[in-house]
C-alpha cells in the first residue's frame, strides 16, 4: 500500500487483463501492464539518472507461477511507492502526466473540448470549456479565467471532489490532484451524487485579508462563509445569527467575514461521523480540521459526548494505514502520535473512508505553519501546493510529519521544536446543544506552556 500527502493507492493484479489496477482511495484510478511501467521507469531514469530511480522490478523469461505473480505485483507496488514519495520524482512531471494519461485510456475518453460545471460554495455552478486532458491546475486556471480572479489569488483555491447527500449534507472524498484529469476523475464516478468544489485552500485566516482586498475574492471567500454557517460548521448563538442577518441584509460583506472569523470553527472543514480509538476504542466520533487541529466530538459507550482537540505542533508523526475486504473495499485508517504530557506519547487512530483527506488537512497545517515560522511566502508555497509538490510518506512506517516537537525521548530522534508556546489540550464535556456552557475535565492530562 502506498500512502502520500495526497492520495492512497494501491496496486492489483487484474490477471483477466494481464494488467494491474491503480486504486486510489479505493476507486480505481487506472490500469496499467508491466511494458507500460517499465517505460515510466526508462522516461525517469533518463531524466534523473540512474542512481536516483529506485531498482525496477526485472523481466523473467519463463511464464509466471501464482507466486512469483503476486511477488512482481507487490514488488511494482513498492516501485510506486518510492517514486511517488521521493520529493523530485514524485512532483515531476513525467509521473504525474503517466498517471494522467493512464486515467484517461482506462476510462476510455478521448481528449476532445467539452464543459465542465464548478461549483461555487452558495451553490452556482460555473460553466467552463475544456480540453478533457486537461490536469486539475488547468481546470482550476480556465475558472479562475471565468470569474475575474487575478493569478496571484488562484493558489488560495483548490478543487474538491464532494458528494452530495439527498439531504444536501456535503461529504468531502478528496483535494484534487495533479496526477488526475478533473473531467475523467468526475465522469468516471458515474453518479450525479458527486461535485467539483472551489473553496479555499489555506487555514490561517490572517491570509483572508489578501483575498479580501479582491471583488472576486471576497465574493468567493463571503459564499463560503454563508455556506458553512447554513450547514452547521460554524457555530453561530442567536444574538450572532441576527448580527450576520442584519449584515448580510446590508450588503456589508467584509464585515460579515470578520465577525465569522470570531465565531467557534470559522475555516475547518467537518468530515462524515466516524470510529475513533480515544479515549477508548469503538468511540463514534465526528472530526473537524481547522485552526491547526483535529476536533474531536466523542460519543462514549455510556452515551455522553466529550470534545477534545488535538494540535498538529503536538503531533509527532501519523500515518495511514490500510485492510482490505473483497478485491476493492479497502479501509482506511489515519493514526497519529500524539505529544499527550511531557513524558508521554500516545498514538490515536481514526477509522474513516476520509482519511486521506484528513492527512491532507494535517500537512497543508504542518506547511503554513513551516512557511510563516520561516517569514516565507504564503502565496508562493500555495502557489507550490497547488501545482502538486507535497512531502511524500509511506503508510507502513511512522510518518513524520515537519519537525514540530520536542522528543520527550531521549533514545528517540530529536525533533526541532515549532513553537516555545503551545496551547494545552484538554477534553471537554459538551451539551447536546452545544454549548459551552457545564464544562468538565475528562481523565487524561494535557501538556501546557510551561511544561516542555
Amino acid at each position: 500500500m502506498i500512502e502520500s500527502s495526497s492520495h492512497f493507492i494501491c496496486l492489483w493484479d487484474d490477471q483477466m487483463k494481464s494488467a494491474y489496477n491503480i486504486h486510489v482511495n479505493g476507486v480505481l484510478h487506472c490500469r496499467v501492464r508491466y511494458s507500460q511501467l517499465l517505460g515510466l521507469h526508462e522516461q525517469i531514469k533518463k531524466e534523473y539518472g540512474s542512481n536516483v530511480v529506485p531498482a525496477f522490478p526485472p523481466k523473467k523469461i519463463f511464464t509466471l507461477t501464482p507466486a512469483e505473480v503476486e511477488q512482481r505485483r507487490e514488488q511494482l507496488e513498492k516501485y510506486m511507492q518510492a517514486i511517488r514519495q521521493d520529493p523530485l520524482l514524485g512532483a515531476s512531471e513525467s509521473f504525474n502526466s503517466f498517471l494522467r494519461k493512464a486515467q484517461q485510456e482506462t476510462q476510455q475518453i478521448p481528449t476532445e473540448e467539452v464543459a465542465i460545471e464548478i461549483c461555487l460554495c452558495n451553490g452556482q455552478k460555473v460553466t467552463v470549456n475544456i480540453l478533457t486532458s486537461y490536469k486539475t491546475e488547468d481546470v482550476l486556471d480556465a475558472v479562475a479565467t471565468k470569474l475575474d480572479l487575478p493569478d496571484d489569488l488562484v493558489g488560495y483555491f483548490s478543487l474538491f471532489l464532494v458528494r452530495e447527500g439527498v439531504d444536501g449534507s456535503l461529504s468531502f472524498v478528496r483535494k484534487l490532484q495533479e496526477f488526475e484529469l478533473p473531467y475523467v476523475s468526475i465522469t468516471s464516478s458515474r453518479s450525479s451524487e458527486f461535485h467539483i468544489v472551489l473553496r479555499k485552500s489555506y487555514w490561517d485566516m490572517a491570509y483572508d485579508s489578501d483575498v479580501m482586498e479582491n471583488r472576486v475574492g471576497l465574493n468567493l471567500l463571503y459564499a463560503q462563509t454563508v455556506s458553512d454557517i447554513e450547514r452547521g460548521w460554524i457555530l453561530v448563538n442567536k444574538d450572532q445569527h441576527r448580527q450576520l442577518k442584519s449584515l448580510q441584509e446590508k450588503g456589508s460583506k467584509k464585515e460579515f467575514i470578520h465577525l465569522g472569523q470570531t465565531l467557534k470553527y470559522y475555516g475547518y472543514i467537518k468530515f462524515d461521523p466516524c470510529v475513533t480509538d480515544f479515549p477508548e476504542k469503538g468511540c463514534q466520533v465526528i472530526v473537524s480540521a481547522g485552526n491547526n487541529e483535529l476536533n474531536f466530538h466523542v460519543k462514549l459507550p455510556n452515551e455522553q459526548m466529550k470534545e477534545g482537540s488535538f494540535k498538529v505542533t503536538r503531533m509527532r508523526c501519523w500515518r495511514i494505514t490500510s485492510s482490505v475486504s473483497g478485491s476493492v473495499n479497502i479501509k482506511l485508517e489515519l493514526s497519529f502520535e500524539y505529544l499527550m504530557s511531557k513524558d508521554r506519547l500516545q498514538w490515536v487512530t481514526i477509522t474513516s473512508d476520509q482519511a486521506i483527506m484528513m492527512s491532507i488537512c494535517l500537512q497543508s497545517m504542518v506547511d503554513e505553519l513551516m512557511v510563516k515560522k520561516s517569514g516565507g511566502s504564503i502565496k508562493k508555497m500555495l502557489r507550490k501546493r497547488h501545482n502538486g509538490s507535497i512531502h511524500r510518506s509511506d503508510s507502513q512506517q511512522a510518518v513524520k510529519s515537519s519537525p514540530l516537537l520536542d522528543s520527550p525521548d531521549a533514545n528517540r530522534e530529536q525533533i526541532v521544536k515549532l513553537s516555545t508556546k503551545l496551547t494545552s489540550v484538554s477534553l471537554r464535556g459538551i451539551s447536546a446543544s452545544n454549548s459551552a456552557n457545564n464544562i468538565s475535565n475528562y481523565a487524561f492530562e494535557g501538556i501546557g506552556d510551561d511544561d516542555l
